[in-house]
């Protein structure tokens, strides 16, 4: 590492977040109502808001998701008790009462201090439906959406900067070709504007390794997208069918998922070789808007909530995709992990009035020093880790230097049983001390409960020293550690 050679800027929408109409996400996660005995302000959670405004939650995407493409953004707003209820019938055939709409998630933003990232319907929704929502949210002056909103207690708008036009299109957004929707996309995001034409529409990009539909997407319609998304969720293995448990695994499993973690890079590295072709000055960003494990849910629930624990393996998963991202943000400009609360890879449990924080949101709450530094390249062999005929890197790492000139280096050692030696050059360092936090436990399965909520936690780190110029340190198995050296 050399604190010469200075990289990009690691965008803080890095570490943004995505919360779905699914499941337990919404209601009972974050929104409890007024009236519920559950401690709250405007019926929002008040320990779930006070965990998201610790993290430093830079955006959160909202409504969906597949949930997108049936939501009809009109019958939630107005008086709650007024607005009509709907049927989710992608996940579960619920009905939902709309108490959770736009005033609700926007207040949600202002007080998580997160920038909303909207999703719009394309799927099901007209180019009127779509333009007016982006009028009502942000409109200033007299217009019907605006004097909707004031009437609706609302006098000032909403600051709206990410708006995505619509959601997996090939799929559960409307099984359209990659032709078909970036013709559907110029149109509608055409009238996606507010009266400064600054918002960042996003386009809905490809499914995992749908590299056609970059091509078309990027061919036809760059001028008019700042950011183009991709989806990629980790399972124990690549067939959709094997996802395996999120508590109940063996080591052959602990390695599958690090090993299909890692396939993010390949993912992110081939997309990027696209867009570059039709965007070498890399003005259009990569927007990796759902990842995350997705495993069986927990024995018990409702397959279609999608709620599953979240273990020291899921950290692992998360400091992975967190450095691939941070390699990669000349491209890589935002990135939501699905989901916020009670849903696949979540920050947040919630059972009742209790809340657990989970392995993976003491990672983002680790990582959260990298948002809007300095990348440092990073060239470090650490060496394999093998199990059986295959092998992976040991180490996952990335590096930054934020504007006090304070260096960070994120180091993920992916082995089940080996501690890893590090031993690395850092050029140019001044430093006077080195210290750490850092993420394990004593077995690979080992998670948080409600009844014992800190099993997994963060603690100091005392195994790096600093010498001049050369930094070593033993990291033990199945870890996350971040140092700070200054």
């Amino acid at each position: 590492m050399d604190l010469g050679v200075r990289k990009s800027t690691i965008d803080r929408h890095i570490y943004g977040h995505f919360a779905e109409h699914l499941g337990r996400c919404i209601y009972g996660g974050i929104w409890v109502g007024e009236d519920s005995p559950i401690p709250n302000t405007n019926g929002l959670r008040n320990d779930v808001v006070a965990a998201l405004r610790a993290m430093k939650i830079p955006n959160l995407r909202w409504p969906g998701g597949c949930f997108a493409d049936t939501y009809h953004w009109l019958d939630g707003v107005g008086p709650r008790e007024k607005r009509p209820s709907m049927v989710n019938t992608h996940w579960g055939g619920v009905t939902e009462n709309n108490h959770f709409g736009t005033h609700e998630f926007l207040e949600l933003c202002e007080r998580i201090g997160a920038e909303p990232y909207i999703c719009g319907n394309l799927g099901s929704g007209t180019v009127q439906e779509m333009k007016d929502w982006v009028d009502y949210i942000t409109f200033a002056g007299r217009s019907p959406m605006a004097d909707l909103r004031k009437a609706n207690g609302r006098e000032e708008p909403w600051s709206l900067t990410y708006f995505g036009v619509g959601n997996e299109n090939w799929g559960c957004g409307g099984s359209m070709t990659a032709e078909f929707y970036t013709d559907q996309y110029r149109r509608y995001a055409t009238y996606v504007r507010n009266a400064n034409r600054d918002i960042y529409k996003i386009a809905g990009g490809a499914n995992v390794a749908d590299y056609h539909w970059t091509e078309v997407l990027m061919r036809d319609a760059t001028r008019l997208m700042d950011g183009m998304s991709i989806h990629y969720y980790t399972r124990v293995a690549k067939d959709w069918n094997q996802k395996g448990s999120a508590t109940e695994f063996d080591e052959a499993e602990w390695f599958s998922v690090l090993e299909n973690a890692l396939y993010m890079d390949e993912l992110v590295t081939k997309h990027g070789a696209i867009m570059d072709r039709y965007d070498p000055e890399k003005r259009v960003g990569m927007v990796v808007d759902e990842w995350g494990t997705w495993f069986s849910v927990e024995p018990g629930t409702n397959p279609r909530f999608l709620y599953q624990q979240n273990s020291i393996r899921d950290a692992l998963v998360a400091g992975i995709h967190l450095n691939i991202f941070n390699n990669h943000s000349d491209r890589v400009r935002m990135a939501n992990l699905a989901q916020t609360v009670n849903v696949l890879q979540s920050v947040i449990l919630t059972e009742g009035e209790r809340m657990v924080l989970t392995p993976t949101y003491h990672v983002f709450d680790m990582f959260k020093v990298h948002q809007g530094a300095t990348l440092l390249p990073v060239l470090m062999d650490g060496g394999e880790y093998c199990l059986q005929d295959k092998s992976i890197p040991r180490i996952s790492a990335s590096a930054s230097v934020d504007a006090a000139g304070a260096v960070h280096l994120s180091l993920c050692n992916l082995s089940h049983d080996a501690p890893a030696e590090v031993d690395a050059l850092i050029r140019g360092c001044t430093a006077a001390r080195v210290t750490g936090t850092v993420l394990t436990a004593e077995t690979i399965q080992a998670h948080n409960t409600f009844d014992d909520p800190d099993h997994v936690r963060p603690v100091v780190f005392e195994g790096a020293r600093l010498d001049g110029e050369r930094l070593t340190a033993t990291l033990p198995p199945r870890s996350v550690t971040v140092l700070e050296l200054v």
